[in-house]
């Protein structure tokens, strides 16, 4: 191994100090590298940098389950691989399966088997033939494991090494500032061969949180993201990352040996000879979420949680005030860093990032709307007592049917202006499918399932998707056709690159507008959303058009001249003004 001061060796050496203290680091290293490195193969000479290489305006991602589409005659990996290439070829160059793995519950995030694809949706040959047409990410739900899988059915016949991976605490132990995202009870007594235990459950008593006290649960996760690269993955993404490590007595959210752990992923995959990409998944207020960037040495990209909720304020008030003032207050992602933006996922729209920058009242309003609407609410335990909103619970494009004034003849325009304002800010955006399908509520997933979750979770089938996406006046084609669109602009435009500057202007409240200007500096876009039912006039000195120079609006096609006195948005319209022919 390497041993200059800043070589691979010595950095790895310090992580696993730090997290695990009380370990022959030397030994525990050598592990780890043959964990992430088995049959010989070892670290690249040379670390990667951090750098804007990684990404470029070309990238946007699709997040869908693995049976999202289903017909009953053929693998559901199979009619997905299809539609990627027959509807989002072009449109996208990524795609998020979410857990592909045996699971129990939680629509995957129970997992019971990580080595394996769900049969259910096909084989390790479906997930390769998408991951060779499309940048592929993959969950690493790390935090937990289904109560009825293997590791955990070892665990409660006291087979080692599985005895000692699951995290035990007492119902006497000092639990009161646990952070939970749950209201259920967080221990769960269970009879092993040595006894009775009560283990640690963040989420749900299905999924059973792992102890990363002992490094051999550490080493297994190394040993599975090697089978997801291996596999075609490119980008990696830490499930609840935040909860890792615990510690009765404490918060058991974001500790240090959290952040350290996932140091040392981004290590060895900055060593890896494979192109790998972390990302971690933290629905937490904003200075909380930007800590897993480090120091250049954690995540390559975060989700840019508070997204869902501002936007969606912003389309139902009227007002970009609130969304323009945090994003102001947002710094650039460092060097080799990056934002995920998004508006919808697989989960709801949470709340929690809104804390500090929506006042209770403005929050109360909206789920007011979502509830007449048809959405629902989850609730989340507080620390000592006392329930909270943690998401609202619908389609991004429902949520956007109706305002604080009531419903109008503007969905189309104001779902469509919602999913612009992601394509146009620094950073990567990622697009839920049902988002990209206008997806209604499935209510009766709900019913059947007993889970506010399943209202976002429909499944398409896909016959009468088709049907519906070659109907050009259908809604779900008008909204795929539209989308589609923006994003092929979108990828040909320097401005646009993930890293690309980017500064939030001061304008009227309701126009969201922000400058972004190329890596080379040789093209500027004003980005101009108005998120108002009212038609906008705006004068042309309220952006900054250097003069000398030729702008129009790559959305429209119009020039817009030196004689042009004022800019005018009708509702919900958005214009990206620029430079460049």
């Amino acid at each position: 191994m390497q041993t200059s001061k800043n070589s691979f060796g010595q950095r790895l050496g310090k992580l696993v100090a730090q997290i695990y203290p009380d370990l022959d680091s030397d030994i525990l290293s050598s592990k780890i590298v043959d964990a992430f490195w088995p049959e010989g193969t070892r670290p690249r000479k040379r670390g990667r940098q951090p750098s804007n290489n990684l990404w470029t305006e070309r990238d946007a991602l699709l997040i869908t389950y693995g049976n999202s589409i289903l017909d009953g005659v053929h693998k559901p990996l199979d009619l997905l691989h299809d539609f990627l290439l027959r509807r989002m070829k072009g449109v996208v160059n990524g795609v998020h399966i979410l857990p592909f793995f045996p699971f129990t519950s939680d629509d995957g995030f129970a997992v019971s088997d990580f080595r394996s694809v769900n049969p259910q949706l096909g084989d390790w040959a479906d997930i390769n033939r998408i991951a060779n047409e499309f940048h592929l990410m993959s969950d690493l739900v790390l935090n937990h494991v289904s109560s009825q899988g293997a590791w955990f059915n070892a665990y409660r016949q006291g087979q080692a090494p599985y005895d000692r991976f699951f995290f035990e605490a007492s119902p006497t132990d000092d639990l009161d500032m646990v952070v939970r995202p749950r209201t259920t009870p967080l221990l769960q007594k269970v009879e092993t061969a040595n006894g009775p235990r009560h283990v640690w459950c963040t989420f749900s008593h299905d999924q059973i949180d792992l102890d990363f006290r002992n490094p051999e649960v550490l080493l297994e996760f190394l040993r599975i993201i090697r089978l997801h690269v291996d596999n075609g993955v490119q980008i990696i993404r830490l499930d609840a990352v935040a909860f890792l490590w615990k510690e009765v007595g404490s918060p058991s959210i974001h500790l240090p040996q959290t952040h350290a752990v996932v140091k040392l992923m981004r290590l060895l995959c900055d060593y890896a000879a494979e192109t790998v990409i972390l990302l971690t998944e933290t629905n937490v207020p904003k200075a909380e979420n930007l800590s897993y960037f480090g120091r250049r040495d954690e995540a390559h990209a975060i989700y840019n949680f508070p997204l869902p909720p501002l936007i969606l304020h912003a389309m139902m008030s009227g007002s970009a005030s609130y969304l323009r003032r945090w994003q102001k207050g947002m710094p650039p992602a460092q060097l080799g860093c990056a934002y995920l933006n998004f508006t919808a996922s697989h989960d709801g729209i949470g709340m929690r990032p809104a804390e500090g920058i929506l006042p209770a009242e403005e929050q109360d309003k909206m789920i007011g709307v979502i509830r007449d609407i048809g959405g629902l609410v989850s609730m989340r335990a507080l620390p000592g007592g006392g329930e909270a909103p943690y998401e609202i619970n619908t389609t991004f494009f429902e949520a956007t049917g109706r305002t604080f004034a009531g419903a109008d003849d503007h969905h189309f325009e104001r779902f469509i202006c919602s999913q612009t304002i992601v394509m146009s800010l620094e950073g990567i955006p990622a697009f839920y499918i049902h988002s990209m399908l206008a997806t209604p509520n499935d209510h009766e997933q709900v019913e059947r399932r007993g889970m506010n979750r399943a209202i976002n979770r429909h499944n398409w089938h896909y016959p009468t998707l088709n049907a519906l996406l070659d109907d050009s006046s259908s809604i779900h084609a008008r909204v795929l056709a539209a989308l589609s669109e923006r994003l092929r602009i979108r990828a040909a435009q320097p401005a646009f690159h993930p890293n690309a500057t980017q500064f939030t202007m001061s304008l009227r409240d309701d126009v969201f507008g922000v400058w972004r200007q190329s890596l080379d500096r040789h093209q500027s876009i004003f980005a101009l959303h108005n998120v108002s039912g009212e038609t906008v006039e705006m004068a042309r000195e309220s952006i900054n058009l250097i003069d000398d120079e030729d702008w129009f609006d790559l959305l429209s096609g119009e020039a817009i001249t030196a004689d042009d006195d004022s800019i005018t948005l009708a509702p919900y319209q958005c214009r990206w003004i620029t430079n460049r022919v």
